[in-house]
């Protein structure tokens, strides 16, 4: 089986606690978002993710949706909490209360796949082996550097952002790299979008995307392009950046960047618009992209 996209990562339960609301679980991951974006605007997607056997149920709108799943057993699944504390939605308090753990390149099955994502949320599911390894494959590599930024504190299992210490290898290994404008910061020394990726493209990557809260930017090959997002509420903020990215890396295969980024503002403002992963059509996009996007 030939893949256009593979998605590589941890399945888990997010537990959202919004301000002043109730607790919501439901299952969650970066792998989860991005993979039903990729499936859903035609791409024929694969996922390598570790979790326990025990929760399979949690994959089964993959599953509906076409993805193929390839199972890595462990003894949990992984577990995050999600706190906003104050009415700001980028404000959030994140908690890894359990992790699957590790995967290593021997977990990953030897696909046929012409890009592999790593779809991470903390520092607990990749290692500098892993990504060794995939780079050997030959595959066209992408990673979200939250994968690294984000780090898992021992006892309180809380997520504190932190430098990494082989980000430029890790940048350097990769055909394109996402993150947002906080992981920007952290890793370049500056909360400026087009400074930030100008910097890591001296780390010998083509292609940079960043999100924050207003919209998407991406830095390819010298030039930096932005989109707006258009979105009408928030309600759906979780996952925005696995979306966007998603959206931007499937539409990409076939496009520009300039409409590969138009397609991924247009999709993650949908996708903000609802709870969950986004669960809307092509069409949907395309109408989007005719309202909110036709004359920039």
């Amino acid at each position: 089986m030939d893949y256009d996209i593979t998605f590589v990562g941890h399945m888990c339960f997010d537990e959202i606690i919004p301000f002043g609301g109730k607790p919501v679980v439901a299952p969650g991951s970066a792998v989860l978002c991005g993979a039903m974006v990729a499936t859903r605007v035609g791409k024929k997607v694969a996922a390598v993710v570790k979790m326990s056997k025990q929760d399979e149920i949690i994959l089964q709108p993959l599953k509906d949706a076409g993805v193929d799943i390839f199972l890595i057993p462990s003894d949990v699944t992984t577990f995050s909490r999600v706190l906003h504390e104050t009415e700001n939605i980028d404000e959030r308090k994140l908690t890894i209360v359990r992790t699957a753990g590790l995967i290593s390149i021997t977990d990953v099955p030897p696909l046929n796949s012409q890009c592999v994502h790593l779809a991470g949320i903390s520092d607990s599911e990749f290692d500098m082996a892993l990504l060794r390894g995939l780079k050997s494959r030959g595959y066209g590599l992408s990673v979200d550097m939250q994968s690294f930024v984000r780090q898992i504190t021992p006892v309180t299992h809380e997520i504190k952002f932190g430098d990494v210490t082989d980000k430029r290898e890790i940048v350097g290994m990769m055909d394109k790299v996402k993150l947002d404008v906080v992981e920007a910061g952290i890793l370049t020394g500056t909360d400026d979008l087009g400074q930030a990726a100008q910097i890591m493209e001296t780390w010998n990557c083509p292609e940079i995307v960043i999100t924050h809260s207003q919209g998407v930017l991406a830095r390819v090959r010298g030039k930096t392009f932005y989109e707006k997002f258009s979105n009408k509420s928030i309600v759906g903020r979780t996952g925005r950046g696995d979306t966007a990215f998603a959206a931007y890396l499937s539409w990409r295969l076939d496009h520009s960047v300039e409409e590969s980024l138009k397609f991924a503002a247009a999709l993650v403002s949908i996708k903000m618009e609802s709870p969950g992963p986004f669960q809307g059509t092509l069409e949907d996009v395309n109408k989007r992209l005719l309202e909110e996007y036709s004359s920039s």
